[in-house]
Formats: structure tokens, C-alpha cells, sequence
């Protein structure tokens, strides 16, 4: 008798379908797992082994052969262990086969017979759901895949004992409810920075339009506590946007006891992460930080301490929204689509362009530290801002908080928004919804330019040497600046602040002058 139990096998956030095949046999008694898996794989019949005899079975003194079809496709991970631990179940009698037909299985067994949580329940379960297919799955994943569909069966047991009573009849499961996590405090509000109104603006546009934003200035002049407010001027997260997050946390295993979150991912690594870790990549080709802040804001503080070739590898995923992890035997495909904000000092000492300040090194300092980053990273940062020292003017303003609240500019940037989804829409591409994701044979067209604005834009590339690429980022950033002001056209005033926005750090020396 062969038992047949599905489960999947996890290719970036695409859950492809694995047939668990357990024959038992004559011969010596023997578990046997075959099919190209890993290390984890290999281990489960230990696991297993040790599960079933705490749930009041043993195995049977028979050949068991485990195969994991298709056998040419690699297997990672631990939660094959409740699939091949069910199909060896049914060949026993312990459970009916015919009850796992409908239903995809993953899960890690304990060795005294609980279930524990596995990463990527919430692809399984819609990959699932696209076939007409229920989930089995861990109590602890149980409110993650209930995410999927309201309709689609969804079992959640603790324990082998559980599954075995619930097909009996004797104690049957009820179906897990969705959760949401509780947010933890309100996020930090823009009236909390002091002064530095032009730096609130640029922050503003950046989350009008998804903009990428560098920020420059010296130690102190508040560069980080502006994008730690990024994320409260950006609009909440649509369905597909919600869904696509938690799919790549669930891979990720980052979901807490299975709650989804509404709120959008504001990811700060350290200069010290490795290219695996901010790109994605290691033995198992996890999803990296540009990942896990898909639809959110990546925010890479000391900018030019990052080592060159990490910084590099930003470049393609900036442009396409995915990051593609090549490996001998496989290709591995994670969403990426994230608002790239840097911050970093003007050179190595950190004060150069600071009236009264005179650097020893004079430009050279600024050059040196400015040519850790490459010209090509660089062309990709639409919006380029100095952020000078805070006056004492405006630290002793009275009163813990100065400007506009984020609850004020995040409605014009709601707002913007609307205009540019409601745009995209009616141009055929409901899937564009900022002005930063404009395909390039779009962006002329949204950004119609009348006379003046064209003639300035002109003469700005010929003596900005702009390339192709901030060209058509400075049509962006024009564009968003008219959809804030709520105009159809682009204007001479939107193109000439979207240039300003493009000089700084064109050169070095500009930045020790």
C-alpha cells in the first residue's frame, strides 16, 4: 500500500506542490526518506519516530520508503516532518487516507508529539486554496493561514493525538479565526523634529511618490529622527500590498504567533550587514532586508560605511522591485519593491560645508569619503538633500513641538496618492500606484511638460549632464510635486524644485565648499 499526502516545497514566496509517497513493505526495518532533501529533511525520521512513540504508536517492524516527489527538486526544511509522519499514520490504519486527499500538510514534530510552528504557512495556505485544497497545519500557524480564504477548510491541531481524534470524530477541530498584531504605540510624529523645514519637505514629496531619498549633513542634525517619521506620512497598506508583506514575513518565519500586520515595514540594518543580509541569499536563500522592507521604507543610516560592493547590489533590485538569488541547482525570486532613504555625514569627519568649521584634509576629505559610494548608486536617488546643523534659534523654541503634525502632511500625501492611483488606473495599469514606479515609456506621458518647464529642463541636463535615468527621475519628482499641489499640468516651478532637489552631490566639491 503506498499513502499519499501533499505538502510544499518553498521557492522564494511560491509554494510548489510535493507529493509525500510511504510505501511499507517486507524487508529490514528500516525508515527510509528519499527525494533530494536537506540536512532537516534527513533528521525527521528521528523526530518522527520518537513522536509517534509518545502518541501511543511505534512503527511497525516493516520497510517504510519515504519518497519526496519530484525527487529531482531540493527539499529544505523541517516542516516535512507532519506530512511523512500522516502518510506513515495511514498506512498503519492510524488515520484514514482518504481524509488527507483534500488537504495540504506541513508541520514540525516535537518528540513528544506536539506540533511547532513552521515558516511560510501563509503561501502554503493560498497555494492551497488555488487548488481547491485545505491546510493542516501547527495551532501556532493556524491564524496565519486562515488569512487566506474565509471559505477554505483550515485544521490547526496541537498535536498528532488531535489530528488522529479529530478524523475519528471524537474531537473534532474548529477552524482557527485571522488575527491582527496589536500596534504598539503611535510612530513617531513629524511636529516632534525642530526646525529643518526644508528637510520636512523633501520628506513629504519622498512619501508622495515613493521616492528614493539621500540625506546629507553633519552628526546631529537630525537626518535619522526624520526617517524614522517617514513611515507615519505614508498611506495604510492596501489588501495586495498586506498580503505580499505577509507572505514574504511568513517565509521569513518574522510573523508572531501568526498575527498579520497593517502597519508598513521601516527596516534599519546596521553598516555591518553582509550583501546575503540586506539583498537575501545564505544556505537557504532566505529573503533579505530589501525584502522584508517590500512596501515599506529601507533606511541605511552611514551610508558610506556600508561596504561598496553591498551598496552595489541595490542597484538592480531599485530598478526592477524583485531581487533575483541565483544558486548551481536553483533561482530564487523575492519581491523587493521598497523606498530606498540614506543618510550619511558630508565626509570622514563629518562637519565639511559647517560655517567656522575648517577640515585639515580640506576637499579632499569630502571626495575620498563621497567615493565610497558609486556614481551609478548615487543617479538612482531621486530626491538628494543637505541637511545642515540645527540653530540654537530652534532648539530653544518654546514648546516640545514646532510645525506641522505627520496626521496634517500624511493627507496631502494620501491625497497625492489618490491622484496618481486614479491616473495609473485610467492609463490601463492598475498595478502602478506611485509615480516612482512609472515604466519608463509612461513617464513622459503623465508628465506632460508645458513651454517654460520644458525649455528649463532642457538647458538643466545639458549643464547638469544628466543621464537618461535622472532624466526621466526628475520628470518623477516633477510630476509629484504637481499631484501634491492638485494640478493636471507640470509646471516651470514643479520642474525647477525637482532639479534643486537633483544637485546636491553631483560633485565632491560641492560638498567642502
Amino acid at each position: 500500500m503506498v499513502a499519499h499526502v501533499r505538502t510544499v516545497c518553498f521557492q522564494g514566496i511560491e509554494a510548489v506542490p510535493v507529493d509525500v509517497q510511504v510505501h511499507m513493505g517486507p524487508g529490514d526495518p528500516k525508515l527510509i526518506i528519499v527525494g533530494l532533501g536537506d540536512k532537516a529533511v534527513a533528521e525527521s525520521k528521528e523526530r518522527i519516530r520518537a513522536a509517534l512513540t509518545a502518541s501511543g504508536l511505534a512503527l511497525p517492524l516493516r520497510r517504510i520508503t519515504v519518497n519526496l516527489a519530484p525527487a529531482d527538486l531540493p527539499k529544505e526544511g523541517s516542516h516535512y516532518d507532519l506530512p511523512i509522519a500522516l502518510g506513515i499514520m495511514a498506512v498503519m490504519g492510524a488515520v484514514p487516507a482518504d481524509a488527507l486527499d483534500g488537504l495540504v500538510v506541513l508541520g514540525e514534530l516535537s518528540l513528544d508529539g506536539t506540533l511547532t510552528p513552521v515558516a511560510g504557512s501563509l503561501p502554503a495556505a493560498i497555494a492551497a486554496n488555488a487548488e481547491g485544497r485545505g491546510i493542516l497545519c501547527p495551532k501556532g500557524c493556524g491564524a496565519e493561514a486562515a488569512w487566506a480564504d474565509p471559505s477554505m477548510p483550515v485544521l490547526a491541531p496541537m498535536s498528532l493525538i488531535a489530528i488522529a481524534n479529530h478524523f475519528k470524530g471524537t474531537q473534532v477541530l474548529s477552524r482557527p479565526e485571522p488575527r491582527t498584531a496589536e500596534t504598539s504605540g503611535a510612530l513617531p510624529d513629524l511636529a516632534d523634529v525642530k526646525g529643518q523645514e526644508s528637510a520636512k519637505r523633501a520628506l513629504e514629496i519622498a512619501a508622495a511618490g515613493g521616492h528614493t531619498l539621500l540625506m546629507v549633513g553633519p552628526p546631529g542634525s537630525g537626518k535619522s529622527m526624520l526617517a524614522a517619521r517617514l513611515p507615519s506620512l505614508l498611506p495604510p497598506l492596501g489588501p495586495r500590498e498586506l498580503l505580499e508583506i505577509s507572505m514574504v514575513a511568513s517565509i521569513a518565519g518574522t510573523l508572531a504567533d501568526g498575527r498579520l500586520t497593517d502597519r508598513r515595514p521601516f527596516r534599519a540594518p546596521h553598516h555591518s550587514a553582509s550583501m546575503a543580509a540586506l539583498v537575501g541569499g545564505g544556505l537557504r536563500a532566505r529573503p533579505g532586508e530589501i525584502s522584508l522592507a517590500h512596501h515599506g521604507v529601507l533606511f541605511l543610516d552611514e551610508l558610506p560605511e556600508f561596504q561598496p560592493a553591498v551598496l552595489d547590489s541595490l542597484r538592480q533590485p531599485l530598478e526592477s522591485g524583485d531581487v533575483v538569488i541565483a544558486r548551481a541547482n536553483s533561482r530564487v525570486t523575492y519581491p523587493a519593491r521598497f523606498q530606498l532613504v540614506a543618510a550619511m555625514n558630508p565626509c570622514r569627519c563629518g562637519m565639511a560645508g559647517t560655517p567656522g568649521f575648517s577640515c585639515r584634509r580640506g576637499q579632499r576629505c569630502a571626495a575620498d569619503y563621497q567615493a565610497r559610494i558609486s556614481g551609478p548608486l548615487l543617479d538612482r536617488f531621486d530626491l538628494k538633500l543637505e541637511v545642515p546643523a540645527v540653530s540654537a534659534a530652534d532648539l530653544l523654541m518654546p514648546g516640545r513641538r514646532s510645525g506641522e503634525p505627520s496626521a496634517v502632511v500624511a493627507a496631502r500625501v494620501a491625497a497625492a496618492r489618490r491622484i496618481q492611483a486614479e491616473r495609473f488606473a485610467a492609463l490601463g495599469r492598475p498595478d502602478v500606484l506611485t509615480n516612482t514606479a512609472t515604466p519608463a515609456d509612461m513617464v513622459e506621458a503623465i508628465a506632460a511638460l508645458d513651454g517654460a518647464a520644458l525649455r528649463l529642463l532642457k538647458d538643466a541636463t545639458e549643464k547638469l549632464r544628466l543621464s537618461a535615468r535622472g532624466y526621466h527621475r526628475v520628470l518623477k519628482v516633477a510630476r509629484t510635486l504637481a499631484d501634491l499641489d492638485a494640478v493636471e499640468g507640470v509646471g516651470r516651478i514643479h520642474v525647477a524644485e525637482a532639479l534643486a532637489y537633483r544637485q546636491t552631490m553631483e560633485a565632491a566639491p560641492m560638498l567642502a565648499a
